[in-house]
């Protein structure tokens, strides 16, 4: 086991006993470094290990906020492995595509069944923004995926919620390279809008399934018309 890997091993570990939890702070450098027997050199780079993988934040200083800090943003290291993946080439993106709509039908099937207790309020600005037809698609795109991550997050759970976000930022890439293709953008945004309405409605309504469907043939139509 390399030295920085103790570090990273003994984090765990706090961890998972409960030791350290979300918005503690980590020991010191030297601290860890004194109890562990390692250079602060590995310490140093468990941290840029751990702040890459979204489970600290750190800040240089003297303040409250120096130091390490358990932050446990799963999404920042998904979405990160994720895009660097998708530019090797190894992620076909029909793959990716694929998962992108298992993860969302099933969450907008299950948010549908809890659908009275769900506030809306957040996906219908999202909805309102959209039709502002002076967008630009790089602009409709950003929106469209936080709708899309929203409309997943109203199930509750909380990994999905985190994969969307890796996806979302996995996914712009390649459809903002497509949209310059696409003969009538402005034609394809209205529908894109239409479909959108549907699916929330569908939500609103409690009708699982037909969200749930809905959002398969939006995903599945607008990757047909790019590909």
């Amino acid at each position: 086991m390399r030295t920085h890997e103790v570090v990273l091993h003994r984090i765990e570990q706090d961890l998972a006993a409960g030791k350290l939890t979300v918005g503690g702070r980590l020991p010191a450098e030297r601290a860890l470094a004194e109890e562990l027997g390692v250079g602060r050199s590995s310490v140093r780079e468990a941290m840029r290990v751990l702040e890459a993988m979204g489970i600290v934040r750190t800040a240089v200083g003297s303040g409250p906020d120096a130091g390490a800090i358990v932050a446990a943003d799963p999404a920042a290291s998904i979405g990160a492995a994720l895009r660097l993946h998708m530019a090797t080439r190894t992620l076909p993106i029909r793959d990716v595509v694929q998962t992108r709509t298992l993860l969302e039908s099933w969450a907008v099937q299950e948010a549908a069944g809890q659908s009275g207790d769900l506030d809306f309020s957040a996906i219908d600005a999202l909805l309102d923004a959209m039709d502002d037809e002076d967008l630009s698609p790089e602009a409709f795109h950003r929106l469209d995926a936080d709708l899309h991550v929203a409309m997943a997050g109203l199930a509750g759970n909380v990994l999905v919620e985190a994969m969307m976000v890796s996806l979302r930022d996995s996914i712009h890439g390649y459809v903002m390279q497509a949209v310059p293709l696409l003969d009538d953008w402005p034609a394809v945004a209205t529908h894109l809008r239409c479909e959108h309405r549907g699916i929330v409605a569908a939500l609103r309504g409690g009708h699982g399934a037909e969200a749930a469907g809905l959002v398969r043939e939006h995903i599945e139509g607008f990757y047909g018309l790019i590909r």
